[in-house]
């Protein structure tokens, strides 16, 4: 248990057998009346955010996230297999944890993965990912980078929009958030 002087971005708490990470949070000490702590909380599971206040010196209970760099090694049928670099124990998420994260995941890749006792809550990758366009249409002459866009499939199996010009066999940047072009990797 701990109080809410124990507050800071990124601690997690359990309310209500939820888990919520505090985004913000800010102490207020009005002229009159009780101090108060005003939080934004997120969901660890689904992502919901809400604002949360609590009453000065409340008692909450603080949750332990390990949160790891580990490699994706390989797809096991529909579970994901995750390799801890230091200790090289082996991990297995379910594809339902791993979420739209399997759209820009390739083998031997690194990712952070976020566990509570023993149970993994999330996996996240860097913020872009380079990837290579498996397959588009060919681009017609006039295309220009400030004109449409077109389907592409990556070599993870995602289609994304990209700029006309762009072909087959191309290297591209894409924001592993909401898997938009971001710009081609001249290698």
């Amino acid at each position: 248990m701990a109080s809410t002087s124990d507050f800071k971005n990124g601690v997690v708490l359990n309310l209500e057998g939820q888990l919520w990470t505090i985004t913000e949070f800010q102490h207020v000490k009005p002229g009159k009346g009780p101090a108060f702590v005003r939080t934004t909380l997120k969901n660890v599971m689904s992502g919901k955010v809400v604002d949360k206040t609590f009453n000065a010196g409340i008692k909450v209970d603080i949750e332990t996230v390990d949160k790891r760099d580990m490699t994706f090694l390989y797809k096991d049928g529909a579970d994901f297999v995750f390799m801890d670099g230091d200790t090289f124990d082996q991990i297995t998420v379910a594809s339902a944890t791993v979420g739209d994260v399997a759209n820009f995941l390739l083998e031997n890749q690194e990712a952070l993965v976020a566990q509570n006792n023993g149970t993994v809550l999330y996996v996240e990758l860097p913020a872009s990912v380079e990837l290579v366009v498996r397959h588009t249409d060919p681009g017609l002459q006039g295309d220009r980078s400030t004109g449409g866009t077109k389907p592409a499939t990556l070599e993870t199996g995602a289609e994304i929009q990209v700029p006309l010009f762009l072909n087959t066999g191309d290297k591209i940047k894409v924001d592993t958030r909401d898997g938009r072009y971001l710009g081609r990797v001249n290698s």
